[in-house]
């Protein structure tokens, strides 16, 4: 995929404060696109937004997705070309803890995306962020296909699994006839330097590790697809410029690892602390009366491959240690703008060599 469609196109990323948000944001601007970002204050102190100085590399307003006309007065005046919807209550955790809240953000500001979407005559291309947890999942030992059930268990999963359903209800009753291009994009878990979100497993390992603590692992056998942020990134990238150009690419991708690199939480943490050194101990057992999560998930990432020839690019072992090296680069009070820079640049240069 020729990144160049990018350049002068005018792109928006709703959730653009947020982990991933924040790097999708510096990875447009380095490819020369003018970003328009949609989204709450940042959730996290730190937060990786205002580390990178995200706010100074696009145009910024902060609002809530589940309000209709402020949202619709940011396509009003930018005029996208390409969105990026990333916008969302993220964690499974949270979503036992605020229900209402997760599924009015998760499925209600998808809908007001794509209403936006609907009233628009600028946009070309979509792409609809959701996860690897929109599947009912019966813990089988394969690979979840995009032609299996969508039927999430607790309320973050399933208020995504909405989320697809919405997005599927707005292709065919208004955006396919408009000839607006639209995909949903379902990535396994993304781990990368600068989360500093609660409750998941590679900033608690950061944390436990600069202050010294042993860390708990709450679920040390469950198996997840991990991948470095930069993978899912590259996919959304791909999809939206080859959807903008030929509505045919459009339709639902999983993005996730090869079946290799799906690792146990114990196995991840165990990369983690060999490429931490010393500082950091964990201990495994299983903390009574935590709420539901899955125990086994994998995707199956052929359609991906086959489509446009996607392969993962970083595999477990180099993920972790890029997300360590920008980790401890942070802690020494590096210039977090230029190793993200750096690490966006060997990632695609790791790419073109494929």
């Amino acid at each position: 995929m020729d990144l160049s469609f990018y350049r002068g196109k005018r792109v928006l990323v709703t959730g653009h404060t947020g982990f991933k948000g924040s790097w999708l944001t510096v990875m447009l601007h380095e490819l020369g696109a003018e970003v328009c970002g949609y989204s709450l204050a940042p959730n996290t102190d730190p937060a990786l937004y205002d580390i990178l100085g995200c706010g100074t590399l696009c145009e910024s307003h902060l609002g809530d997705i589940a309000d209709l006309d402020a949202l619709a007065a940011v396509f009003s005046s930018f005029r996208p070309e390409i969105v990026f919807h990333l916008a969302a209550q993220p964690l499974v955790l949270d979503g036992y803890e605020r229900p209402v809240y997760t599924f009015r953000t998760n499925v209600m500001g998808t809908v007001d995306l794509l209403e936006c979407v609907r009233r628009s005559e600028s946009v070309k291309s979509v792409l609809n962020v959701t996860t690897d947890k929109v599947y009912k999942n019966i813990e089988q030992e394969k690979g979840y296909k995009e032609t299996d059930e969508l039927c999430g268990y607790d309320p973050y999963s399933n208020s995504k699994s909405c989320s697809e359903l919405v997005t599927y209800s707005y292709v065919r009753s208004f955006l396919e006839e408009k000839g607006v291009a639209v995909s949903t994009a379902r990535a396994g878990n993304v781990i990368g330097g600068g989360d500093f979100s609660a409750n998941r497993i590679v900033p608690d390992c950061v944390r436990a590790a600069h202050e010294g603590k042993s860390l708990v692992l709450r679920n040390p056998h469950s198996v997840r697809p991990y991948q470095h942020v930069l993978e899912p990134l590259y996919a959304y990238l791909t999809i939206a410029a080859a959807q903008a150009a030929d509505a045919a690419f459009a339709g639902n991708y999983n993005i996730g690892p090869d079946r290799a690199d799906c690792v146990t939480t114990e196995q991840l943490v165990r990369r983690f602390a060999e490429s931490w050194g010393e500082g950091f101990s964990y201990e495994a057992h299983a903390v009574p009366g935590a709420p539901h999560e899955a125990g086994l998930l994998m995707l199956d990432n052929t359609k991906l491959k086959e489509t446009f020839g996607l392969r993962p690019v970083w595999g477990i072992a180099q993920a972790v240690q890029k997300t360590v090296e920008w980790s401890k680069a942070y802690y020494a009070g590096e210039d977090m703008l230029n190793v993200t820079r750096a690490q966006i640049g060997a990632f695609l240069s790791d790419v073109d060599h494929e």
